[in-house]
């Protein structure tokens, strides 16, 4: 049933808007690429060796060990999932947009009760690990991504070499096979044309910005992703640090750069906030674009006080609700573009009444 739960309930933990810093990081996501030794990786494997994979995956996954660490675990095959629920899984952030897009028979998912923990199995990897926690908690998401990844080793043969360490389908992940980001809501530092300046710096240091559903999107809603791009040469613990590390220098550019706004042009901030919350409260038509760009804004204005009567969760939850493949699920049918942004509307107009 937790795979059947997360089908029809938008709400995931990453949404519980609680945490340190939880006003500007959404959420904190650790993730461990793994491959068994001797059989191929996943874009060079047959279906009989994909289906031994998914065999073992599902065997370790499902161990008395690994249910008594993580509650009420479940694993299903990709196969028994229609293409619009393997959306809603992607549009959760508790698959990829790859593994919603895989075809054939050998693609299979773990999910835990409260969606913390997913195991997409032939993906990219074998094994994608995935915790995933409301706010600034990448050492919390950490310490339960490696004991499940040890339970999960003790029984499966992973693909090591001493030199080179995990091996993976791409070479930047070879190493300890982590990559740890952060969601994180950069309003502030957007409307103050610090953004380019900002990311590229961090660039240099071994970090990438991407969008709200990682590579390949564009940030919306003022929405960032930043990870590690290093995972070979420093250990999972150097790691973890060095982007907690990084993210709260961010929150504090952030923070600072709020102050300002504050400070130079509370007039035009509160119109802009205010404005948001009056379409958003209002608007009987909505695109997609433009519900995530008003919700940002009415982050923002909670974030610092403007706005009371919102809560965090209810933002978060809306960033899954208001997209297309929720909207069909509540719909239950297909709708065309514009009874979607109808939809859409009426979703938040309810939601923040």
């Amino acid at each position: 049933m937790t795979i059947e739960n997360a089908l029809n309930n938008p709400y995931t933990k990453w949404m519980e808007g609680k945490g340190p810093h939880a006003s500007i990081v959404i959420s904190s996501r650790v993730r461990l690429a793994r491959n068994l030794n001797d059989y191929n990786f996943p874009h060079l494997q047959d279906e009989e060796s994909g289906r031994k994979v998914m065999e073992l995956a599902k065997d370790a996954l499902t161990a008395q060990e690994v249910q008594e660490l993580v509650d009420g675990i479940e694993f299903m095959s990709l196969e028994e999932l229609s293409p619009l629920d393997r959306l809603i899984l992607m549009e959760k952030h508790l698959i990829s947009p790859q593994l919603a897009d895989g075809e054939g028979p050998c693609h299979g998912i773990a999910l835990s009760e409260d969606e913390a923990v997913s195991v997409m199995v032939n993906e990219e990897d074998h094994l994608r690990l995935q915790v995933l926690f409301p706010a600034l908690q990448l050492k919390e998401a950490w310490n339960l991504a490696s004991k499940v990844d040890d339970l999960l080793e003790s029984r499966l043969d992973f693909a090591f070499d001493e030199q080179y360490g995990y091996l993976t389908c791409c070479p930047t992940n070879v190493g300890t096979g982590l990559r740890a980001s952060v969601m994180m809501h950069l309003p502030a530092i957007a409307m103050t044309n610090q953004a380019n300046r900002f990311f590229m710096s961090l660039s240099k240091l071994g970090f990438v910005v991407r969008g709200l559903y990682g590579e390949g999107t564009q940030a919306k809603g003022n929405l960032f992703q930043v990870s590690n791009q290093i995972t070979l040469g420093l250990s999972e613990e150097e790691l973890i640090g060095n982007l907690t590390s990084v993210s709260r220098q961010i929150i504090e550019q952030e923070q600072l750069a709020r102050d300002e706004m504050r400070k130079e042009s509370l007039a035009q901030l509160e119109d802009m906030v205010f404005r948001s919350y009056g379409i958003l409260t209002n608007a009987y038509i909505i695109s997609s674009e433009e519900a995530v760009a008003h919700l940002s804004n009415v982050r923002l204005g909670l974030d610092m006080g403007l706005l009371r009567d919102v809560q965090f969760r209810k933002l978060n939850e809306l960033l899954v609700e208001t997209r297309p493949a929720f909207l069909r699920k509540l719909a239950g049918k297909e709708i065309d573009a514009f009874n979607r942004d109808f939809k859409r509307a009426e979703l938040i107009r309810n939601s923040l009444s």
